[in-house]
């Protein structure tokens, strides 16, 4: 049986009325009343009467999801999850594809509070956008480089460096190549720091790189350059999916010689051969987060924008760094 708005409540420990205020978004209510309201409507899966609340506030009940590129797997991954959650929330969500120009992200923003309650941007911002269109509305940046007075949610790049690095160390590697990990805000320094304390300066690494053929490209570089490298650690699946391409055609065995991980955690990886061991950023709580971010700068009585919420992330081992039939 589906989950009733009386069923939050009691699971909350708190009054119908004070669920409705909570999904209406209306002031003067705990910050701990909220989260537990919040909670209870996750833990159930209820979902909010879009219709009738968008009736009683005067709202579009509706959040635009700006992507740079749906091709890209990880960004239709992210998208699809930021889509669910806000339908879980009882919002209707518009996915806009912007192609990183930055006259479409701005058209996105200037309709946020005509057609849209507010935006979810992803990735990386065009160059040339405006920042002051994205701190006169309510909008939440998804793994986009951080705008001062701008929320936003991302992975913890820090945690998942980190958790590379202790991994491919007790995996024994030691001459370990970077590709593409410019991908992220600082993501070169940050994952080079995790693998190379001492030296980080020194490690091979290829930027630049964001396709299947990017990646095969830049792993024939790097076997010219670095031929003694024995992992290559790809700032996403679809890069270390061209780069294990490379890596069979040459006769390398993967992980014996050269031992190759990835990151987005898209199905791909699950089926590639060998298996891809790669980090998880959790689409899902970054969807969450984003969300919660959103709903609260859309209340009556909205926090100082520029929070910044690091999602934790998992490393998933398989048979590219442990060894086929292992994973």
């Amino acid at each position: 049986m589906a989950a009733t708005m009386r069923d939050v409540a009691a699971l909350a420990g708190v009054s119908l009325k004070t669920v409705s205020r909570v999904v209406n978004l209306e002031p003067h209510i705990r910050p701990e009343v909220i989260r537990r309201v919040r909670a209870a409507i996750a833990e159930l899966g209820w979902v909010p009467n879009g219709s009738a609340r968008a009736l009683r506030t005067g709202r579009t009940n509706v959040v635009a999801v700006a992507v740079p590129h749906l091709q890209r797997p990880y960004h239709a991954l992210l998208a699809e999850a930021l889509v669910v959650e806000s339908n879980r929330r009882g919002m209707q969500a518009a996915v806009e594809p912007t192609h990183r120009d930055p006259a479409r992200v701005e058209a996105v923003l200037s309709s946020v509070g005509r057609s849209f309650d507010g935006a979810l941007v992803m990735g990386r911002l065009p160059d040339g956008l405006d920042p002051e269109l994205l701190r006169t509305r309510p909008v939440v940046l998804v793994q986009a480089e951080p705008v001062d007075g701008v929320d936003a949610v991302s992975v913890d790049l820090v945690e998942a460096a980190s958790l590379l690095a202790r991994h491919l160390v007790v995996m024994g590697r030691r001459r370990p190549a970077l590709i593409g990990w410019d991908r992220f805000t600082s993501g070169e320094a940050v994952i080079a720091a995790a693998l190379s304390p001492d030296s980080p300066d020194t490690l091979p690494r290829v930027s630049g790189v964001t396709t299947r053929a990017d990646g095969a490209a830049a792993a024939e570089s790097l076997l010219a350059s670095s031929p003694d490298v024995d992992a290559v650690v790809c700032a996403s699946d679809e890069i270390a999916t061209g780069v294990l391409h490379v890596l069979a055609e040459r006769g390398i065995e993967v992980p014996r010689a050269v031992a190759v991980t990835g990151f987005d955690g898209i199905d791909e990886g699950l089926f590639a051969t060998p298996s891809l061991t790669t980090i998880d950023p959790g689409p899902a709580a970054l969807a969450r987060h984003a969300l919660d971010l959103l709903l609260d700068g859309l209340s009556s009585t909205p926090p100082q924008a520029g929070r910044h919420v690091l999602a934790p992330v998992s490393l998933v081992r398989r048979e590219t760094t442990l060894g086929q039939g292992v994973a």
